[in-house]
């Protein structure tokens, strides 16, 4: 069984709860980004990440939302600028994230992944085009499919909505039709089923956090609910 977890934003007391409530039949403990945040402690959490005890699972991490603001603040990410954090939070948000997580920690957050391909499914923050994109319950079916094909597997799990949802893409057809001066093109293209579920989110609501059970063998989702 795994344990997939996002959105823990720097608050230490919400990611012990939930290790607190982890069974041992539990195999592997995924975090799918938003590791630190503006909120908590997220040194403390990255140090808690990087040193588990003897009887802890190491986690795999990937990066999230709030991985790429810190590697843009600091000059290394993909933009020059901190424009979708300004858009969502103000300028004034940018000193707050600054003071939020060292420059260390940042260093250490640049080897994490972008996702994991496990058996037949993608683990990832926001989708496999950008840690940015918020899979959910009302994204349409098309774009859903197309964001599980682009990695070649069957399900994919994310955490950027903060939700906790199941969306089934049933088995069928998708017709592309490109049409020109000259001719139209149509193509069929077949599918089976797909799946995308919403992991939830542990540390953005204080008091209460929310993950995912994970069954390999029988391919069933469980949703967890910890309140502290």
């Amino acid at each position: 069984m795994w344990a997939i977890l996002s959105g823990i934003e720097g608050n230490l007391t919400a990611y012990e709860a939930v290790l607190e409530d982890l069974s041992e039949s539990v195999e592997s403990l995924y975090i799918l980004g938003d590791l630190v945040g503006i909120r908590g402690d997220s040194d403390k959490l990255i140090q808690r990440v990087q040193f588990p005890y003897l009887d802890e699972l190491e986690p795999n991490i990937c990066l999230g939302w709030w991985e790429e603001q810190c590697f843009i603040l600091h000059g290394i990410g993909k933009t020059g600028e901190p424009t979708e954090l300004i858009e969502q939070y103000g300028t004034e948000i940018i000193k707050t994230l600054w003071n939020a997580v060292s420059h260390e920690s940042v260093e250490w957050l640049r080897g994490l992944d972008f996702g994991f391909v496990e058996l037949d499914l993608l683990l990832i923050h926001g989708s496999s085009i950008s840690v940015s994109e918020a899979l959910n319950p009302q994204t349409p079916a098309w774009l859903m499919l197309d964001r599980i094909q682009r990695m070649q597997v069957n399900q994919l799990f994310c955490g950027r909505s903060g939700q906790t949802f199941i969306y089934d893409v049933q088995e069928g057809s998708l017709v592309d039709s490109v049409q020109t001066l000259d001719h139209q093109h149509t193509q069929t293209v077949s599918t089976s089923n797909k799946r995308v579920v919403g992991v939830g989110n542990v540390g953005k609501e204080f008091g209460k956090a929310t993950y995912t059970l994970y069954h390999p063998h029988n391919n069933k989702v469980e949703f967890k609910t910890v309140i502290y």
